[in-house]
């Protein structure tokens, strides 16, 4: 008996391995087909518009990605947290729910954003963008796609994210060949390929969505819902502010203090450590809501250890990936770019160590969250962007780009040491409870 259980045992464990692994290739395979249709459209721009033209399609993405930011913070964490943790038995009623405040979002940012073009237009004609433009006319349905693929996540069904990332990158590629075959790719028509490539994705794979048969309404389930949303949300939006002046801040500092040409210059090396940032993204869809599972239980400890685990694979993807990015760096972007950017290729030697140090950061994040504890995430971010401008705006005047990859990597130092103290102490605070113990 001793001996057939303990088969069953390995057998088990055996099932559970392989199917965490599924999964994990699975979000790999998403973020990389997803961030991948991106990559293409950065690199036709890169390659046949001036560094102008891609450097104002760069500084609007950059807008999207403070938007996504926001979206995040007042859609997709809590839906992640709650829809994982606290409501995982009412998740029919919960999505449509999060599915109406996401499309209400959305098209409340198209408005606005087509109202500042139009006015733009009108007052000041020089400063109204087709970039501008094209983000105005897309953004609802960016947005979309990235809330559908984090619906699959939450149902643990990791492949069908994959699937929707797959029919997006087919339908870019194809979109971004006619394109330029027709000599129309510029930043406004490479959002409308953006946005084509997540309807066809999204039409695909919508009737997967947990629409459910209940008409029960959630709200009637949970009537305190929206206080316990906003007590999460107001700290995750702050982060959300505060996240652009490490990040995506420092491309509109070089444009204000350097040039629109330099911003291009920028975000040409910055796509080539992106992939690493993607796996980030891929693997904390996956462990964040593991984390908040267990620490909604009160499994403190096995929140822990899973914590342990995960900083630690990324600790050594990272590192490797850094010394990938030294050694080969010049090299991918010679030949990614035609040799058009090889006077920035140097800056790759310091942007190879920013996913090292911001990697453990985000394992620390994510530990954070599962807590209910974005407050302090917060004050992670205001460190790191006040930084930003003590340290990042005196080194761009002083250095220019070379000071502005510098500052990217003193705003990380800071928000990943910030992270540390803060995650040490509410562990300190927090009685732990393993699942044994429950």
């Amino acid at each position: 008996m001793n001996q057939r259980k303990k088969w069953m045992d390995c057998t088990a464990c055996s099932a559970l391995s392989r199917s965490r692994l599924h999964q994990v290739a699975c979000s790999l395979a998403d973020q990389a087909l997803s961030v991948g249709g991106m990559f293409m459209v950065n690199v036709a721009l890169a390659r046949t518009e001036s560094k102008e033209e891609y450097g104002m399609f760069a500084l609007f993405y950059s807008v999207f990605t403070f938007l996504a930011g926001l979206h995040n913070a007042a859609i997709l964490e809590p839906y992640t947290v709650y829809g994982s943790g606290r409501y995982r038995l009412h998740s029919s009623a919960y999505f449509r729910s999060m599915a109406w405040i996401n499309v209400g979002v959305g098209l409340l940012l198209t408005g606005a954003l087509l109202s500042l073009y139009v006015l733009l237009e009108r007052f000041a004609p020089g400063t109204a963008s087709r970039s501008l433009l094209g983000l105005a006319a897309t953004v609802s349905i960016l947005l979309w796609g990235v809330f559908q693929r984090r619906v699959f996540y939450v149902q643990r069904q990791a492949v069908l994210a994959a699937k929707t990332s797959l029919v997006f990158f087919v339908a870019v590629v194809c979109g971004l060949r006619l394109a330029t075959k027709a000599h129309v790719l510029n930043s406004f028509s490479a959002f409308l390929v953006i946005a084509l490539g997540w309807v066809a994705a999204s039409a695909g794979f919508a009737r997967r969505l947990p629409f459910g048969k209940s008409p029960g309404a959630f709200l009637q389930m949970e009537p305190g819902y929206r206080s316990l949303h906003w007590k999460y949300m107001r700290w995750v939006l702050a982060t959300a502010f505060v996240f652009q002046l490490m990040n995506q801040g420092y491309y509109w500092l070089v444009a204000a203090l350097v040039s629109v040409k330099q911003v291009a210059e920028l975000k040409a090396m910055a796509l080539l450590i992106a992939p690493v940032d993607q796996i980030f993204i891929a693997l904390n869809y996956l462990v964040l809501p593991l984390l908040a599972a267990d620490s909604a239980t009160g499994k403190m400890e096995d929140m822990l250890s899973t914590w342990k685990r995960y900083a630690l694979g990324i600790g050594v993807l990272t590192s490797a990936f850094a010394v990938c990015v030294i050694v080969f760096g010049k090299a991918a972007a010679h030949l990614l770019y035609s040799g058009r950017y090889d006077d920035a290729a140097p800056l790759l030697m310091m942007l190879g160590l920013l996913p090292l140090v911001m990697g453990i950061g985000h394992t620390m994040n994510a530990a954070l969250k599962s807590m209910e504890k974005p407050k302090l995430v917060f004050w992670a971010y205001v460190c790191s962007g006040s930084v930003t401008f003590l340290v990042g705006v005196p080194l761009i005047r002083h250095s220019g780009l070379r000071g502005a990859v510098y500052g990217m990597l003193l705003s990380a130092v800071a928000y990943t040491a910030t992270l540390a103290l803060a995650l040490g102490n509410a562990c300190y605070k927090t009685p732990v409870k393993a699942a044994d113990a429950s």
